[in-house]
């Protein structure tokens, strides 16, 4: 129990960065990130932000401070690569201020998620990723998921987000970036955890994620 809630201890610290917060913490202005979303989103993500891509993340109900770190993150500033590697997403990005992106996370926030579409029916793959994703596992050090995201996925604004309803394809996608280090926006803390867990620990609990309502 030492190591999981020494772990929680430095991700709240690591992560609080008062810069990038300021940026986030400001409210948008929905109708102009719908408008936005129609126009740059929409093909990836559906016009409500529910995609029916299995590869492509849900944005729907996603706390707006999240999207907004994220979309900060994606763009490239001068010759400075972008914090979060995506080459589409980085184009994507490109021609928008932080100001509509603070505006597309308004809009997102406020639509209602759907069920995420996941591949495995098998209950016992679904309840491993269950056992996992409420109590961790204490023999390989790996500490709950809801000890962030919370039981039901909700996740805590601003740094943890929303997991319910996401895609399992994405879900397993994002574990294994942060995995192999292709994905690092997020000091490193979710390394820690996924380097512990087996392919099939992580397959599991992103069948479960997506589950969750």
């Amino acid at each position: 129990m030492n190591k999981i809630t020494n772990m929680v201890a430095v991700i709240v610290l690591i992560l609080s960065a008062p810069v990038l917060a300021e940026k986030t913490a400001t409210k948008g202005d929905a109708v102009k990130g719908e408008e936005i979303a129609a126009g740059v989103c929409a093909g990836c993500h559906n016009a409500d932000g529910n995609s029916v891509i299995p590869v492509n993340p849900s944005l729907a109900g996603q706390h707006a401070e999240y999207i907004t770190k994220q979309l900060i993150e994606f763009k490239m500033e001068g010759d400075t690569p972008a914090v979060r590697n995506s080459p589409i997403m980085s184009a994507m990005v490109t021609a928008l201020s932080v100001e509509d992106m603070r505006d597309l996370a308004a809009f997102y926030a406020q639509q209602k998620p759907t069920s995420g579409i996941g591949t495995e029916t098998n209950e016992e793959v679904l309840r491993q990723g269950e056992i996992i994703y409420r109590g961790g596992n204490i023999e390989n050090g790996v500490p709950a998921c809801a000890s962030c995201h919370l039981p039901d996925g909700s996740g805590i604004p601003p740094h943890y987000p929303q997991l319910a309803g996401q895609h399992a394809a994405y879900t397993l996608a994002q574990l294994n970036a942060f995995n192999d280090g292709i994905r690092d926006n997020d000091k490193g803390i979710m390394l820690k955890v996924i380097s512990r867990m087996s392919a099939q620990e992580k397959r599991a609990v992103s069948e479960f994620i997506s589950s969750l309502k």
